[in-house]
């Protein structure tokens, strides 16, 4: 019993060491950091009316981000571009750069990921801008990319007979997956935020600390 005041502050002392390295340290390097400019001026400051990055991610982007939560995409895919050295990222065409702190600063979950069953995405907006492609990937992921471990998302699309016209937003499925003659693939509201979301994972910009070294 007379040992417990030493063991109590032993606890205490462990925690409060842990908390400094872990969050105070963190919060005094990248705490402050904002938008910025590609470049900076002589002065070390953002080039005023240039461009500010990283872009916020709003409207049905956001609302895609947490589809992509809820699907559980964040098991099989990062969102990290690691530098040269580190593991093959930008030889596989994932980045042109490492991503680095400031990129994730508007984020309100920064989801890094666990693992990487599939390819990292932190820059699938920029690999793949086109909505076809994506709504096709989630349709059944070996229209795009055959051999693929990704299960079908069908569930996020609504298959109904075609009308007297096709309806405008119709998903092109290939012959080989299409669901049947007189059918059309039509994207839900879930669908189409999820695509957004992935449409806006772009990391073409420079930042000052991580310039895009042109080849």
């Amino acid at each position: 019993m007379n040992n417990l005041p030493l063991l109590f502050l032993g606890i205490f002392f462990t925690l409060a060491f842990s908390w400094t390295g872990l969050i105070l340290t963190s919060q005094i390097q990248f705490g402050k950091l904002v938008q910025t400019t590609e470049v900076l001026d002589e002065e070390g400051n953002p080039i005023e009316g240039d461009p500010l990055y990283p872009e916020q991610i709003v409207g049905l982007a956001q609302q895609g981000k947490q589809v992509y939560l809820d699907l559980g995409c964040i098991y099989c895919h990062s969102q990290q571009v690691r530098r040269p050295g580190f593991g093959a990222d930008t030889e596989r065409g994932w980045g042109e750069r490492q991503s680095v702190p400031r990129d994730y600063i508007l984020q309100d979950r920064v989801v890094l990921g666990t693992m990487r069953t599939g390819p990292d995405l932190m820059t699938i907006g920029d690999r793949n801008p086109s909505d076809d492609w994506h709504h096709q990937h989630f349709y059944n992921p070996q229209i795009t990319s055959p051999g693929s471990t990704m299960p079908p998302y069908a569930f996020l699309y609504r298959v109904q007979e075609v009308g007297v016209e096709p309806h405008p937003r119709a998903v092109q499925i290939p012959e080989a997956f299409h669901p049947g003659e007189g059918l059309e693939v039509i994207p839900t509201r879930r669908a189409d935020a999820l695509v957004a979301y992935m449409k806006s994972l772009r990391m073409g910009y420079s930042l000052p600390e991580a310039p895009i070294i042109e080849q």
